[in-house]
């Protein structure tokens, strides 16, 4: 018999195996939509950024204020962006301190937003050409970084920030980090 005729039903079988592993793996709580961060562990990678509201430079040490710090990486052409911008105003509101990163936007746009649509951020970094977040390994935005008040990296989330989001992922992990300060 020709070993041809062989060829589709290993491919097939490859893929049925593919397949149950990654839904094993999904039932086991593992999050397929989760990204890996190569800087989870390290520092911020920032040297100079320019401030997006006001005539100034900030360096790495906004991010060692000696508590956890959202980095919130966002832009007014992302619609993403504008669905959980209410909920970045509520966290703030209640205490949470939030760094915005503009990411690849125009200012006159960027402050017109946060004119109207109110501003959660502590700070407002200006990256028009991307070179922070490309440091930072960024895919798009929104992105979502907590920061550990000596400015380390503990977490990564891409997608918006609401409610379930913060409840499950980000407040667990941002609660240990003020506990431990």
């Amino acid at each position: 018999m020709n070993r041809k005729l062989y060829l589709p039903l290993m491919l097939f079988c490859v893929l049925v195996i593919t397949f149950a592993v990654q839904l094993q793996r999904n039932a086991q709580g593992d999050d397929p939509k989760a990204l890996e961060s190569a800087l989870v562990g390290k520092a911020v990678p920032i040297k100079m950024a320019p401030d997006l509201l006001e005539n100034k430079q900030h360096n790495a040490e906004i991010f060692q204020q000696g508590k956890p710090i959202l980095l919130n990486v966002w832009a007014t052409w992302c619609p993403t962006c504008y669905a959980e911008h209410q909920y970045l105003n509520y966290l703030a509101q209640q205490g949470v301190t939030i760094i915005g990163l503009d990411y690849k936007d125009k200012t006159d746009k960027a402050i017109k937003w946060l004119k109207e649509l109110g501003n959660p951020y502590q700070i407002v970094l200006k990256d028009e050409k991307g070179a922070l977040g490309l440091d930072l390994g960024v895919y798009g935005a929104p992105e979502t970084f907590i920061i550990d008040g000596k400015g380390v990296i503990h977490y990564r989330h891409a997608g918006d920030i609401n409610e379930k989001v913060w409840r499950e992922k980000l407040q667990p992990i941002y609660q240990k980090l003020m506990e431990a300060k």
